[in-house]
């Protein structure tokens, strides 16, 4: 799969009971991110991290769905563990998907570390990150190793760029870390037409021009 591609849609049993995936995320942004294995210890902190976050998915119209190779019997224990020792609540659905038929279709499964894998020699996921757009279109692709960690602000900077950058003509320089700093003038326009769209704008070189939505009251 690559970005601009429409995301496969499915039907799967999750903690929230069965989920179609464009059916559950109608008129919603998602984030669909996968675990090796439940009772892992990344795989926890990363869960609480994202339970963490829930007013910030919801201001952004996002819905993080999560995956495991485990079953939904482990997923409820793993979850109580979760809730318990990080004063969270995982309120998101997480897909059970032992038979990695998710995993296999999305490109999840891990083929370079050996030691990622089950009792039966089957490849767990690697820590894979989908962003889904409201007209389910894959916009960001992310894949981390089993022994990283994600870095869930900067997934949530990511979408914040992406979600500017659709409402705007601009793009977000290195760096960028929200609306309050400057943005990048999109290529695609004039002199001429990016100045009648924002008026402070800072020429450095022909073709990188800054501007500040928030002081030019674009947003």
């Amino acid at each position: 799969m690559r970005l601009g591609d429409v995301a496969p849609d499915f039907v799967a049993q999750t903690t929230q009971g069965a989920l179609s995936l464009h059916a559950y995320k109608a008129g919603s942004w998602a984030v669909l991110f996968s675990h090796p294995e439940d009772f892992t210890p990344v795989c926890t902190t990363e869960l609480a991290a994202v339970a963490r976050l829930a007013p910030h998915w919801k201001a952004r119209n996002v819905k993080p769905i999560g995956l495991s190779c485990s079953s939904l019997a482990d997923h409820a224990r793993w979850v109580a563990d979760i809730d318990a020792s990080h004063a969270c609540r995982v309120a998101f659905p997480i897909i059970a998907d032992p038979d990695r038929r998710i995993a296999t279709l999305y490109g999840m499964l891990d083929s370079q570390d050996p030691t990622n894998i089950d009792a039966a020699g089957m490849p767990f996921t690697v820590r894979a990150v989908f962003v889904l757009d409201v007209q389910n279109i894959i916009r960001l692709i992310l894949t981390y190793p089993a022994s990283t960690g994600r870095n869930f602000d900067e997934i949530m900077r990511a979408i914040d760029s992406l979600q500017l950058c659709d409402a705007h003509r601009v793009a977000t320089p290195a760096n960028w870390k929200g609306i309050h700093e400057d943005v990048i003038v999109h290529n695609s326009l004039s002199n001429e037409e990016a100045g009648k769209l924002f008026p402070n704008i800072k020429t450095v070189l022909p073709y990188l021009r800054y501007t500040n939505l928030q002081k030019s009251s674009r947003l």
